[in-house]
């Protein structure tokens, strides 16, 4: 990850790296290469600075080195840093180069997500008889 010091690591979904500040995490220049031999996908998270957790998104086994905002990290995220900081609502920023903030609400074992996006396709969908 670049020489980062690593607070701790979880295992969910994807590999959950939490880091000691969000200079950390902005600044973290991780080795794509490296990441991709592990087979895992990788979230690197920390405490924000003025939001409740900052985040990146490394995917090079998908073809994505760094994802720009991850719905699919932060429904790993919420979880996290809702018991962490005794939180249900929180607002996060994703620290990529395009960035973004995200919202979160942890209801329950459910995580809704919201913010603005990146309009990225249109069509229409039709079922066939098999269904």
């Amino acid at each position: 990850m670049g020489g980062v010091d690593v607070s701790s690591i979880y295992r969910n979904r994807d590999l959950l790296v939490e880091l000691p500040d969000e200079d950390a995490v902005r600044n973290c220049t991780p080795d794509f290469s490296l990441i991709k031999q592990t087979g895992y996908k990788i979230i690197i998270t920390a405490k924000g600075e003025k939001v409740d957790f900052v985040s990146r998104f490394f995917a090079p086994t998908a073809g994505i080195d760094e994802d720009a905002v991850t719905g699919s990290a932060h429904s790993q995220l919420s979880p996290f840093w809702s018991k962490k900081l005794n939180k249900n609502k929180m607002t996060a920023l994703q620290l990529s180069r395009r960035g973004g903030t995200i919202y979160c609400e942890q209801k329950g074992d459910r995580v809704m997500i919201g913010g603005s996006c990146v309009f990225y396709m249109k069509g229409d969908f039709e079922t066939g008889n098999n269904l």
